[in-house]
């Protein structure tokens, strides 16, 4: 099976995201997501950027936050998810070392 991934213009990313460029060039300033190419006049975002995008639209929306506050959430979201990973691979992986008390 081909992975297909889907790339848009500046035009493009704002019209499917809902955003204006100005917000577009505020969000990736502040590192919210990347172009995945960037080509002589314009950039090319992927469609992970506008999974991350409307992700970030509906967390401003839904709590009134400014783009700052949005690149912070998002990090921390992010942040819980990875650890959330880590203690599931670890619990499964690992076993249990019981805590031994060493007498002097």
């Amino acid at each position: 099976m081909a992975n297909v991934t889907v790339t848009f213009t500046i035009t493009e990313f704002c019209l499917h995201t809902g955003i204006s460029e100005e917000e577009l060039n505020e969000i990736v300033g502040l590192g919210v997501v990347e172009p995945s190419e960037i080509q002589e006049t314009t950039w090319v975002f992927d469609d992970h950027a506008a999974i991350v995008v409307q992700r970030a639209v509906r967390l401003r929306h839904e709590l009134a936050l400014d783009w700052p506050g949005i690149a912070v959430a998002l990090t921390l979201m992010d942040d819980i998810a990875h650890l959330k990973q880590e203690n599931a691979c670890c619990a499964s992986g690992f076993p249990v070392v019981a805590h031994r008390e060493f007498v002097a």
